[in-house]
């Protein structure tokens, strides 16, 4: 019996592609994981037994550095949200949810606007780059930007998310064409892309690593696939870092509290309206939310 050791690569029906230093291994996961509710995750470090023959089982997941469950995947260092310039427009609050979560998670978000050839995105890159958030636009279509996203993914994992057909495999293709991945138009009849990417799958490019996932048509509240605690939410909006600590009062929700030095600074114009308000939305949307309603 081997052992190896390597990083999940992609995850499928039960089967899992585990890249190790002399190839990349199919792996099954053993039950003693189930029996403890936990699962491997597209970017896990494990330890595998195999019979070498490129099979084998999971025996050890590795700790993890974070896990984002929506897309599912662990040990993220940056995580890229997809947005396109129109077809379908740009949801600000997808992305400011996004963004929040990657800065909860200790990644950091990117974001990117596509389609760039059908509608002027300087505006949207002028507002998250104030936020400080690195932003940039391109497209697939003309090469516009491409050449500038090389950087982001020459070190470590970075993971494409966005709603569906914002065009996320298009971007990949046009950043390394030989990956070939399958796109697919948008749908006429419904206003929104088609899901082309069906799992998680993590490809080479260069000395790092970069993952395509499924895109979402929604982000209904309900779902506690990335939860954020009230009093942790201000720490995930990096415009927001200089003024917390200095509001009149202590405990201060930033929401429509006297002497808010947060809601001051949008008043002035120094934070963006809407990224306040993205704040707003998801403050209301866990402040009644206690810790075992999560479970």
């Amino acid at each position: 019996m081997k052992v190896i050791k390597g990083r999940i690569l992609r995850s499928i029906s039960g089967f899992y592609d585990v890249e190790a230093a002399d190839g990349v291994y199919t792996c099954k996961c053993k039950g003693s994981f189930r029996n403890r509710s936990l699962s491997p995750l597209v970017g896990d470090f494990v330890t595998a037994e195999t019979d070498g023959e490129n099979v084998g089982a999971i025996t050890v997941i590795e700790e993890r550095r974070n896990v984002f469950l929506r897309p599912p995947v662990a040990n993220v260092d940056r995580l890229i949200i997809v947005a396109s310039a129109a077809d379908p427009k740009p949801n600000l609050y997808v992305i400011d949810k996004m963004s929040a979560i990657a800065v909860h998670r200790s990644a950091e978000p990117i974001v990117v606007f596509t389609k760039s050839d059908l509608f002027d995105c300087d505006e949207w890159c002028a507002l998250y780059e104030k936020a400080g958030i690195k932003t940039y636009q391109c497209s697939s279509v003309t090469g516009e930007g491409i050449d500038a996203l090389h950087d982001l993914f020459s070190a470590g994992l970075s993971v494409l998310t966005g709603n569906t057909g914002v065009g996320k495999s298009s971007l990949l293709n046009a950043l390394c064409p030989e990956l070939c991945l399958q796109t697919n138009e948008i749908s006429k009849k419904l206003g929104r892309g088609k899901h082309t990417t069906r799992c998680v799958s993590v490809y080479r490019f260069g000395d790092g690593l970069v993952a395509d996932t499924p895109g979402f048509s929604s982000m209904e509240k309900d779902e506690r696939y990335d939860f954020i605690r009230k009093e942790e939410l201000e720490d995930c909006f990096p415009e927001f870092s200089e003024y917390i600590g200095t509001c009149r009062f202590t405990g201060c929700a930033h929401l429509k509290d006297k002497g808010c030095a947060i809601l001051a600074a949008v008043e002035r114009g120094d934070i963006a309206r809407s990224r306040h308000e993205s704040y707003e939305s998801m403050y209301m949307e866990v402040k009644d939310f206690k810790e075992w309603d999560k479970k």
